[in-house]
């Protein structure tokens, strides 16, 4: 038998050999004909010279050939008749990539950063256009914006509630949980089905819980969310929005994160994105979003824009270092080294606005750069330090910045505006849900627009809804209600209040429990049940100039929302979110009832079967020693035994 298996190999690698040779033979010999009649033959050479059908589909393809001139395409589509669409030749694609780390000192001790990569690319989805050539976009991403026709996306994983009055206003604000909303472009036919088809594959993409996206907690804004992009129209039909206020946020979503930038987490400020680091903070939000922007201010060209956010805050109090004192390697166990080589632009900007004789903390290593922007209504100062430059990273190589406090805990501006809300009442029948938004303007009164959406097992009370600014009723000047449906659809309440200056707006409305079904419940029913966070939009009155140029060069941090009046700018505020309990069933009942019937049928039943089955039998005891050998001597001497 060894002998045989030794024989097959043998023959069988006698054959792959002898099929390698054959082959190889062929295209030798195929390559030396045409070598020799390209150079004896002119006119051979000549008409190779002309391009033949594959090599022009070929050189079609590539986006760095020169197109060939009129005569010649005209020759060869006379002499091959191809498709124009093989003749044209693919434009030119550009896309550009560039990456902030924003760090700001807070008041309170602690250190906020946000990261900002951005990449745009010249190119147009919404014609139809189908793209296979990807550079610095990722491919994931393209395929999903072509093929279920969108316009913008945003989509958000927060873990931690952003405490507005202790660290201001973020620069990209998110709710707890996953939010994801999206606007479709108009070609789409049935929204709600591309919608649910979408949602299952960012799922996928991101590794999240966003399958359990459906009817029951999805919503149509009919004046909220507008687009941050250009937009040619702004029929709300085609936009979605939802929220999973109970997502948990871990290390199997940021890794896909990472996995979109060009870099990856291997060069540039992505080498900072450490999960046990990240994850060990107060506040934690990631975010990618995807709209449609201008070039220039005419909007002749318009591009795709993906811009990828991650903000942290990190506490002084839980960090356990016992001093204030910041660095790089302390946030985030690492330095920076380098850039990234296919960013356009990499800094690092600290936030000195309120530090400027280096009277509460001290910077290290000291830069020379320095830059002004308008964020949120306020001019800001930063030092900045540009990766792109060697001398950034000193002789050792290695940047760790580092913040020393020199005077203890400063106080902050108060926020111009700022929400919260919680649940009132008692029982587990009826409640009323009160949301409070502050306005702190001393003397200037502006509009916001108030979003909540509730679960249907909350089901409203709207005619009990009251709206009261400094003890009067405020009258909303537009409201818009859409009622739930039990299973189907959530209730949709919009508004927009005017709020007063210097002033606390109190929007109350009650509400009653619904008794679900047993299969409906959670895992842990007692816990209770998560309802997401109110939404207000608004155009706060600012303290300067806003900057409404879109083609001048700017930190992109500040550029996030589009600005359209120099007096304004605009805050979205999310609220906390609920956390409501339901009539809750016995869930141990089932249990007991089990063990109970279980007990009876095993001892009454179990018992009565055994008497009804069981054979008696009377049996006689052993006789004793003596006895049995007397009995084996009467029976040698022939007696009966005993």
């Amino acid at each position: 038998m060894a002998a045989y298996r030794c024989l097959r190999c043998a023959w069988l690698l006698l054959v792959f050999i002898s099929t390698w040779y054959v082959v190889v033979s062929s295209e030798e010999t195929t390559q030396g004909h045409d070598r020799v009649s390209v150079a004896d033959n002119p006119q051979t050479a000549a008409d190779t010279a002309k391009q033949p059908l594959e090599e022009r589909r070929w050189e079609a393809t590539q986006v760095d050939k020169a197109v060939p001139d009129d005569a010649a395409a005209a020759a060869h589509k006379q002499d091959f008749p191809v498709p124009d669409s093989v003749l044209t030749p693919t434009p030119q694609l550009n896309d550009e990539f560039k990456e902030e780390l924003v760090i700001r000192p807070l008041h309170s001790g602690d250190i906020y950063a946000s990261f900002q990569f951005r990449t745009v690319w010249e190119t147009d989805f919404t014609r139809g256009s189908k793209v296979s050539h990807y550079r610095l976009f990722p491919k994931s991403l393209g395929q999903v914006i072509s093929k279920f026709s969108v316009q913008e996306l945003h989509i958000s994983f927060t873990q931690g509630y952003w405490r507005t009055m202790q660290w201001g206003q973020p620069y990209h604000p998110s709710p707890p949980g996953a939010e994801l909303w999206v606007w479709f472009q108009d070609t789409v036919t049935d929204v709600d089905a591309t919608w649910k088809e979408l949602t299952n594959v960012l799922s996928g993409i991101f590794c999240a819980s966003l399958n359990f996206i459906d009817s029951t907690n999805t919503v149509q804004p009919s004046a909220s969310f507008k687009p941050l992009g250009i937009a040619n129209g702004t029929d709300h039909r085609f936009l979605r929005y939802a929220t999973l206020p109970r997502e948990i946020v871990c290390t199997e979503n940021l890794t896909p994160w990472k996995k979109l930038l060009p870099c990856g987490s291997k060069a540039g400020l992505a080498v900072l994105l450490k999960s046990e680091k990240l994850f060990h903070s107060s506040f934690h939000s990631q975010a990618v979003h995807i709209r449609p922007v201008c070039q220039d201010q005419q909007c002749k060209t318009m591009s795709l824009e993906l811009r990828q956010t991650l903000n942290v805050v990190f506490d002084l109090h839980t960090s356990g270092q016992g001093k204030r004192e910041w660095s790089l390697f302390k946030m985030f166990s690492r330095t920076l080294t380098d850039a990234c080589p296919l960013a356009a632009s990499s800094k690092i900007y600290i936030d000195i606005t309120d530090n400027p004789q280096e009277e509460q903390f001290e910077l290290s290593p000291a830069t020379p750069l320095l830059s002004q922007a308008v964020v949120l209504g306020d001019r800001r100062t930063f030092s900045v330090y540009d990766l792109t430059q060697q001398v950034t990273f000193g002789t050792v190589r290695s940047l760790n910045v580092l913040i020393r406090w020199k005077s203890k805990e400063g106080d902050m501006l108060r926020p111009l505006l700022h929400a919260e809300r919680y649940v009132a009442g008692y029982g587990l029948q009826t409640g009323e849900i009160h949301t409070l938004m502050y306005n702190n303007h001393p003397f200037r009164s502006f509009p916001v627009l108030l979003l909540d959406s509730v679960p249907w097992y909350l089901r409203l009370y709207i005619h009990t809804l009251t709206v009261t600014s400094k003890g009067k009723d405020n009258k909303p000047s537009y409201i818009h209600y859409e009622p739930s449906k039990d299973r189907v659809r959530p209730h949709l309440l919009e508004m927009l209040v005017q709020l007063p200056p210097h002033s606390v707006t109190e929007i109350t409305v009650q509400f009653e429990r619904a008794l679900l079904k047993w299969t409906e419940y959670t895992p842990d029913p007692n816990h209770g049940f998560y309802v997401g966070s109110s939404v207000i939009s608004a155009l706060v009155p600012s303290t300067v100039a806003m900057n409404t140029n879109i083609t001048e060069e700017q930190p992109l941090f500040s550029t996030f929302f589009p600005c359209k009046e120099e007096s304004s700018y605009f805050v979205r505020v999310y609220t906390e979110p609920l956390l409501v309990n339901l009539p809750t069933p016995d869930f141990s009942m089932p249990y007991n009832v089990i063990c109970l019937t279980c007990t009876v049928v095993a001892v009454g039943y179990g018992s009565l079967y055994n008497l009804l089955t069981r054979s008696f039998q009377i049996e006689e005891p052993n006789p004793g020693l003596a006895k049995r050998i007397a009995n084996i001597i009467r029976k040698m001497r022939g007696v009966p035994p005993l």
